[in-house]
């Protein structure tokens, strides 16, 4: 099967696309046009900050992504051909995006942190023409590890490097003993070693998954499908050009692509990065340039709230912002208080989303018990529905997969095609493998993944009523919930937490700790083992596999890194 890219799945398909373009979700206008219109009213408006001071207008942006885009022909890179971008959180990475998308190239957002082999799976998967990223990022080489990614594989892109003074150098690497065609197959999953390009007026942007279990996908989306969200978005949080959008999140990353990059160059708005994670100067960056916007993972929206107001601050933290989206990790209730009382004048949602679309949170008028117990109601044109494992609908406020359909809903996975097919129900909706409930007003709560149910003695269990009640106990900065093997009961509970500089609990005081918070005695973890810090996703996701295999391996090896092991009181 050929990789192809659908508008929408088959089954009505033709009235689907023709009621998101009656209701405007689909544009039809390219995200360069529409920024060019920008360009072309204000010239001299800024368009994006980074952190290390540099600056650029829109009129500078259009200009340097303009030169870069001729670089990109001069390597013989046209329309419909792939070019990662492989960039920090630097106004480069814009200058990048929107080289690629001016000249009718797919840009594939990476994020900065991949390694090389994941580097040159994704080169490998998608058919990389072309690769930008800079020569050094922190005590990295990225530039480097980029070319050595490079010449592993069958086609070597050719590799853009910005110097830390903005000036770049292409090299193209020769194919080293070490590449092989066939490599790209393993534990990948994909339908084919390599894949041709799909049609160039479908497909508009490539970004990787950042799985948590195996190989990251490439999930393709299209003009339209990402200007759904970028327009949803910007009515329902009534962003603009004079609301400039702070994003500390990865722009290789769909968070910061999808809700920083594009939805900048769709509002017309300055971009203001932070590339290094400091709350401190988050909260300096975000009262200097009266940012309005942002969206990014729990541990972000944690080290905020545990941040001191700045000395001599006349506004309270984050004053300047009108809303603080919150996802890619579960945000715990005793969060959404916390942040409710840190920051008066933002409103503090959670953010339910994928890579591949959909995005639920709630609104101005959503009602306080829903903003602090629920992930929202989903972006006009969204359909929700739970699943049971049959395939059928479950009724409001019953447990089910979450499945999604609608206008921001991605179209595929590149050169997995038979993967995607199979993530499909009949008439079009997508399997997203979380566990939610829908109630009557249509507001989501997220209540676990499918794959990460705890099986203990033949009883299914999710870990997210635990998960929510210990990120309550003090000294607690994020916790995972795993299941633990045990050969009478197949698994048993296990907490494991990363503590902020004080011993962790022992089971006793946990299952205490539990008991006054009233959660069921039966989701009481009965073992306590602590990290000194989580293995993450790019989007902030605690890799729980990797937890248990590091706690499990650990044990048996008699060199815990736990501290109060034991079993909790049953």
């Amino acid at each position: 099967m050929s990789t192809a890219v659908r508008s929408v799945p088959a089954t009505g398909e033709a009235e689907r696309g023709r009621r998101y373009r009656e209701h405007g979700w689909w544009t039809g206008v390219p995200l360069a046009e529409r920024f060019e219109g920008f360009v072309r009213d204000r010239p001299s408006a800024p368009a994006v900050h980074d952190d290390r001071g540099r600056r650029l207008s829109r009129a500078e942006l259009w200009r340097e992504s303009g030169r870069l885009g001729a670089e990109l022909a001069g390597q013989g890179i046209g329309p419909g051909d792939v070019v990662l971008v492989f960039m920090p959180n630097r106004s480069e990475g814009l200058v990048a995006m929107l080289a690629a998308l001016r000249r009718g190239a797919i840009p594939a957002n990476v994020p900065i942190r991949t390694d090389e082999d994941t580097l040159r799976y994704a080169a490998e998967l998608c058919g990389a023409r072309a690769l930008v990223t800079v020569e050094r990022h922190g005590r990295t080489g990225t530039g480097e590890l980029a070319a050595a990614a490079a010449r592993q594989c069958s086609r070597p892109p050719a590799i853009a490097r910005f110097a830390g003074d903005g000036t770049r150098t292409w090299t193209r690497p020769t194919p080293g003993a070490e590449a092989d065609a066939g490599t790209l197959g393993r534990g990948g999953g994909t339908d084919r070693a390599a894949s041709p390009a799909p049609p160039a007026e479908a497909l508009d942007h490539l970004m990787f998954t950042s799985s948590t279990t195996g190989r990251p996908k490439a999930v393709m989306h299209t003009n339209d499908t990402l200007a759904a969200l970028n327009v949803t978005f910007a009515e329902r949080f009534v962003l603009g050009p004079d609301s400039p959008i702070f994003m500390p999140s990865p722009l290789g990353h769909s968070v910061g692509a999808i809700h920083g990059a594009r939805l900048a160059l769709h509002t017309g708005a300055p971009l203001v990065l932070q590339d290094r994670w400091d709350p401190d100067r988050a909260l300096a960056t975000v009262a200097r340039h009266r940012c309005r916007f942002t969206a990014a993972a729990t541990p972000f929206l944690k080290d905020l709230v545990d941040a001191r107001r700045p000395a001599g601050a006349k506004v309270p933290k984050l004053g300047s912002l009108s809303w603080f989206l919150c996802g890619g990790a579960q945000v715990p209730p005793s969060l959404m208080e916390r942040a409710e009382t840190e920051f008066p004048n933002t409103r503090v949602t959670v953010l339910w989303g994928m890579t591949e679309g959909g995005l639920t949170t709630c609104t101005a008028d959503s009602p306080r018990e829903k903003v602090l117990a629920t992930a929202g109601i989903g972006l006009p044109g969204l359909e929700l529905r739970t699943i049971d494992e049959h395939g059928d609908e479950t009724p409001p406020g019953a447990e089910g997969e979450l499945a999604m359909r609608g206008p921001g809903v991605f179209v595929g996975y590149y050169a997995q095609d038979s993967l995607y097919e199979s993530l499909l129900t009949p008439d079009g909706f997508f399997h997203t493998g979380d566990l939610a409930r829908i109630d009557e007003d249509g507001y989501v709560r997220i209540t676990g993944r499918v794959k990460d149910l705890i099986i203990r003695g033949g009883v299914n269990i999710s870990p997210v009523p635990a998960e929510d009640a210990i990120a309550a106990f003090p000294g607690v900065r994020a916790v995972a919930v795993v299941g633990y093997p045990d050969e009478r009961l197949g698994e048993r509970i296990c907490a494991v937490v990363e503590m902020t500089g004080v011993a962790p609990p022992g089971p006793d005081a946990l299952a205490g700790f539990l008991r006054e918070r009233g959660l069921p005695k039966h989701l009481w973890p009965e073992l306590v083992r602590a990290v000194g810090e989580f293995p993450r996703t790019a989007a902030g996701k605690i890799r729980k596999n990797e937890v248990r295999d590091r706690i499990v391996a650990a044990d048996r090896g008699g060199t815990p890194e736990a501290a109060g092991g034991g079993e909790a009181a049953r």
